[in-house]
C-alpha cells in the first residue's frame, strides 16, 4: 500500500478536524479534496488573491454533496488575526498553504509578499497556538536554498536568499522553530520543489511554467524558455505533495516533529527536456503540436540555475515515498489542461501555428 493510501485508511477509521489555508489554490484544493475523500471534517480559508472559486467548485463535484457537507469555507485574509482565530476554532491539524508565491512577484512587490508570507504566517501561528492545534504543517520552499551550490539540496545546508520571496519562506521556518522552542508548539515545514498538476493556474504574469507552456501549445502561442533551457528543476507532482502533508500531520515519531523536509521526486529535468515532454504528450492528441519549437529569452532574475532535492530525511522520518515521477505526473495531469484549453478553437489555432 502506498503511503497516502495507508494514511487514508487510518484517517477513515479515526476522523479528525482540519484547517486548510489557501484552499482555493492549487495545492490547497487538492488537500481539501483528499481529506474530504478520507471522511474528514475540513474548514478552509482563502481570500481569492490567487486562488479561484472554480477550484472549490471542482472539489465539490469530485467528492459529492455528502462529503462536501463536512466542509466549511471561510472567505478571509491570513493577514487578519481575527480571521485566523475564527478559522482555527476546533481544528486539530492545520495545513497552511496560503501565501503569495512566485519569485518574480516578490521582486515586483516585496511588501505584498511580506504581508502575506510573514505577517500572515505569524498570525496563523499565534491563532493555531492559542486554539490548541495539535500540529501545524506549512508550505516552505526550495527557494530557501538560495545561492548554495551543493546538489542535491540537503535540509541543513542553505545559502543566501536570492529574492524577497525566499526571505519570507525562510522567516517562516525561523518563526516555526522559535514557536517550538518557546511554546512547545508542534510544526513541520515542507520545502516544495516545483509542484505541478491539475488546477495550477496557467494565467497571468506569474503563472508556473508547466501550465503556462501547456496552454501556449494548445492555443498556438510561442513558448519562450528563459535562458538556454539547461536550467534544471526537481518537478514534483501534486500527489507527492499531498502525501507529504498528510504524513507530516499524522507522524507519531517524536523525532519527526519540528523539522523541515524536502518534498520532491529526487530527479532533475531541464527546461528543454520539460518542453519536449509536454510537446510529445500533447502531440499524441493533437499531431500538429508535435512539431512545435520553443524560442529562448533572457535568464530570469532571482532564479537558481539547478535544483535537486535529497528526500532521504523525509523518507526516514515521516515515511515519504513519491509515487509519481515527472513523466507520470505530466501524463496524469495533461487531460485537465486539455479539457480547459483544448477547445476546437484552440486545436485549430495550434494546427495553424505549427503547420
Amino acid at each position: 500500500m502506498d503511503p497516502l493510501a495507508q494514511v487514508g485508511k487510518d484517517l477513515k477509521a479515526n476522523p479528525r478536524r482540519w484547517l486548510v489555508t489557501g484552499s482555493a489554490g492549487f495545492i490547497g484544493s487538492h488537500l481539501v479534496e483528499t481529506l474530504l475523500g478520507f471522511g474528514q471534517h475540513v474548514t478552509s480559508l482563502d481570500n481569492f488573491a490567487t486562488g479561484h472559486r472554480a477550484n472549490l467548485d471542482e472539489v465539490r463535484r469530485s467528492v459529492g454533496d455528502a462529503a462536501w457537507a463536512r466542509h466549511t469555507f471561510i472567505e478571509g485574509d491570513i493577514a487578519d488575526l481575527a480571521t485566523c482565530r475564527k478559522a482555527c476554532e476546533g481544528a486539530e491539524f492545520v495545513l497552511h498553504q496560503a501565501a503569495l508565491g512566485s519569485v518574480p512577484r516578490s521582486l515586483a512587490d516585496p511588501i505584498a509578499s511580506n504581508r502575506a508570507n510573514v505577517d500572515g504566517f505569524l498570525d496563523m501561528l499565534v491563532a493555531a497556538r492559542d486554539a490548541g492545534v495539535r500540529r501545524f504543517v506549512y508550505a516552505a520552499s526550495s527557494s530557501t536554498y538560495g545561492d548554495h551550490p551543493g546538489l542535491p539540496k540537503v535540509e541543513d545546508q542553505i545559502g543566501k536568499p536570492l529574492s524577497p520571496y525566499a526571505v519570507t519562506k525562510y522567516v517562516n521556518e525561523l518563526y516555526a522553530d522559535v514557536f517550538a522552542r518557546a511554546y512547545g508548539f508542534e510544526s513541520i515545514g515542507l520545502r516544495y520543489f516545483n509542484v505541478f498538476g491539475a488546477r495550477q493556474d496557467p494565467e497571468g504574469a506569474y503563472a508556473a511554467v508547466i501550465p503556462r507552456w501547456v496552454r501556449s501549445l494548445l492555443v498556438g502561442e510561442q513558448v519562450v524558455i528563459n535562458g538556454d533551457g539547461e536550467t534544471s528543476r526537481d518537478f514534483c507532482y501534486i500527489a507527492n505533495a499531498v502525501q507529504a502533508n498528510l504524513l507530516a500531520a499524522t507522524a507519531t515519531d517524536p523525532a519527526a516533529v519540528n523539522q523541515v523536509y524536502n518534498v520532491a521526486a529526487h530527479a532533475r529535468t531541464t527546461l528543454n527536456e520539460l518542453f519536449a515532454m509536454l510537446r510529445d504528450l500533447l502531440g499524441e492528441r493533437f499531431p500538429a503540436i508535435a512539431g512545435a519549437q520553443a524560442s529562448h529569452g533572457a535568464f530570469r532574475a532571482g532564479d537558481v540555475r539547478h535544483s535537486l532535492a535529497d528526500i532521504s530525511k523525509a523518507g526516514r522520518l515521516i515515511g515519504y515515498r513519491p509515487t509519481h515521477a515527472v513523466s507520470e505526473g505530466l501524463r496524469e495531469a495533461i487531460g485537465w489542461y486539455v479539457a480547459r484549453f483544448g477547445t476546437q478553437q484552440g486545436k485549430t489555432h495550434a494546427a495553424q501555428a505549427h503547420a
